[in-house]
């Protein structure tokens, strides 16, 4: 909605001795950029805007009479909403979302509000409280209560909003099936979120709608998949229950506009159909964690747009098809299926931005591609628990970017952290992790690991890795987690392991380890399962101890070992080495002391000198000594 712009008389606005944006001028095309005023009276103020600073409770806006945009999103105030908002009848705009605001919203908050069309409520901790039977005086064209307490049944008012185009309830704590007449609203609806709540049935056949992007995850959605609107861009049916083939989802005939797709974790069964394909714009595909089976096809292939692909946690089998021509890739998750073959070369020749790459829980064999280190931009390679051979390439100096750059998308990923598995969501973009453990890898550990200096997690257990640790494994300065149990390494533990100053898990168990354990607080932080199995180990934490250290016997008498006692059996020698250096010393103390005192004694000129100079040194200090007297005596008379 556009007016022609006018000229009010502007000032000066504080609202709890903080200024607020405000202006005195029509509503322009973009309601949410800031706006620079300061008007002088309230009744000709007709927009008060502010973002990101703000903090307090709201003021009584009842002399706002003008007031046409109220938009206080993103900020940190506190308390209630004064039934004062209710009298802004030229009120067309209004958002309070993303603020700490608590209380009861009533029907008085929108008592003479006729002219609002749109309500931003979202981020708030209010409890709607409007009856069944309440008529609202305005027609919204956008809604969002998400995150208010709004259930537990569909609101019924929401059903006389005929003009809305942007519905949000998400987390609003409904439960229960929808009313038959919400589907006829939503006809007209192009965004719709329900997610996060406990709202269940079925879903009827949407080919009708206008629906653009829709939201129903985290519910208990069941039955079969709907039809949708060849105008659907976006659909998210994440966690429900949703059953039966993939199939039923192709009885549209043409969605070209389709840009992402989530029916992760749900009961879906069948092979991937191929309807999918008219996908062309389709970046984002997550069918992880449901009963699919088969090969996954090679149509996949041809989605040359797609960002993220997510087949994991269902029992797809075969080798994977040619995704070389997905140049845009950065997520790749086909773990815990049974797919086999070896790990394609141009995974790392072609995929160059992939950020995660998870091909754990499956039968992958053949050795590690060479071409796996042209990942310059990887944040998660996890290859383990499969049939993988050969050795570590020792081209890891190559993978640059575990420190730069970051994850963009907004996934959950499970991963093995210190030990246990658990899901990562918003902090995923901050993780660093090797995972190639549960092989059959053999070889040594090549020194150019310890140049990925900002990994986090490197996890090589259960393998047959063999030959001595990299000196430089300290380099790897940020490690937090570090498992290389069960294999075959020997050699010592480096002494740069003193400078993995973050790590907080650490397993070197069954390995072929020997020597001390370096001392230093950290790597003897860590129980002593984290050494066990290295039967030439030795040091704290073990009770193992190290030959040469000393050993109490039972009578509390600290001996030392058998080494010590073989050089202490050669006393002749010690003892004379030892008689040889003290009447040396006493030698020359003698020598000195009569070269001196002997030419005192023989020489009068020279003894008289040196008397004089010990009587002048005396009379110098006691003239000093009195005179320093006098001036703090002086001082303290003040």
């Amino acid at each position: 909605m556009r007016h022609k712009e006018s000229h009010d008389e502007v000032g000066a606005l504080l609202v709890h001795n903080r200024l607020i944006e405000v202006r005195s001028r029509d509503i322009p095309d973009d309601r949410t950029r800031t706006v620079l005023a300061c008007p002088r009276r309230k009744e000709t103020v007709d927009q008060l805007q502010q973002n990101w600073s703000q903090t307090g409770s709201l003021p009584d806006l009842a002399r706002f009479s003008k007031l046409r945009v109220l938009e206080l999103s993103s900020n940190q105030l506190n308390g209630s909403v004064s039934e004062s908002v209710g009298q802004l009848s030229s009120l067309e705009f209004l958002s309070l979302s993303g603020n700490s605001l608590t209380g009861v919203i009533t029907e008085s908050h929108f008592l003479n509000l006729s002219r609002v069309q749109d309500l931003r409520l979202f981020g708030n901790r209010f409890f709607i409280n409007l009856s069944s039977d309440w008529n609202p005086p305005f027609q919204l064209d956008w809604l969002d209560m998400s995150s208010c307490k709004v259930g537990p049944t569909f609101p019924e008012w929401i059903l006389t909003q005929t003009s809305l185009t942007g519905l949000y309830l998400s987390n609003a704590g409904l439960s229960g099936s929808l009313p038959i007449k919400v589907w006829d609203l939503f006809s007209s609806i192009s965004t719709l979120d329900l997610s996060m709540n406990q709202i269940h049935g079925k879903l009827p056949n949407l080919s009708r709608t206008s629906l653009i992007s829709v939201d129903l995850s985290s519910n208990i959605f069941s039955g079969a998949l709907p039809s949708i609107s060849p105008m659907l861009q976006e659909l998210d049916l994440w966690n429900n229950m949703f059953s039966g083939p993939l199939s039923s989802f192709c009885a549209i005939l043409h969605s070209p506009r389709m840009s992402y797709l989530d029916f992760s974790e749900n009961l879906l069964s069948g092979e991937l159909p191929n309807c999918f394909m008219q996908f062309r714009d389709l970046e984002m595909l997550n069918l992880g964690k449901n009963k699919l089976f088969g090969t996954i096809p090679s149509w996949l292939g041809n989605l040359n747009r797609i960002r993220l692909l997510r087949l994991h946690g269902n029992n797809f089998s075969g080798e994977v098809p040619s995704l070389e021509n997905c140049t845009d890739l950065a997520v790749v998750d086909l773990g815990d299926n049974n797919l086999s073959g070896q790990i394609p070369t141009w995974m790392g020749q072609s995929l160059t931005n992939l950020a995660i790459l998870r091909l754990r829980s499956n039968e992958f064999n053949g050795i590690i591609p060479f071409s796996l280190c042209r990942l310059a931009t990887i944040h998660v390679l996890d290859l383990s628990h499969n049939n993988i051979s050969g050795g570590l390439p020792h081209c890891f100096n190559n993978i640059t970017a575990l420190a730069d750059d970051y994850i963009s998308e907004s996934i959950i990923l499970e991963l093995v952290w210190k030990g246990i598995e658990i899901e990562f969501g918003e902090n995923l973009a901050g993780m660093r992790s090797i995972d190639m453990s549960r092989n059959y890898l053999v070889g040594e550990i090549p020194q150019s690991i310890a140049s990925m200096t900002e990994l986090i997690s490197l996890n090589l257990s259960r393998n047959y890795l063999t030959g001595n640790l990299p000196e430089n494994f300290g380099n790897m300065k940020m490690l937090e987690s570090l498992d290389l149990s069960r294999n075959q390494i020997s050699g010592k533990i480096p002494a740069s392991f003193l400078r993995l100053n973050f790590l907080g898990v650490l397993d070197v168990s069954h390995n072929h380890l020997s020597g001390r354990i370096p001392l230093g607080t950290q790597l003897q932080s860590f129980n002593d399962s984290a050494y066990i199995g290295n039967l030439g180990l030795c040091g704290p934490p073990l009770t193992q101890i190290c030959p040469g250290d000393g050993i109490t016997q039972d009578d509390g008498i600290m001996r030392g070992s058998e080494t010590d006692n073989k050089e202490h059996d050669n006393d002749g020698l010690i003892n004379l080495g030892f008689f040889i250096s003290r009447f040396s010393t006493v030698l020359g103390f003698v020598s000195g002391f009569w070269i001196v005192c002997g030419s005192l004694l023989l020489k009068s000129s020279w003894r008289y000198a040196y008397f004089k100079f010990l009587d002048d040194s005396k009379d110098l200090i006691y003239v000093k000594m009195a005179v320093a007297k006098g001036k703090l005596q002086r001082s303290l008379q003040r």
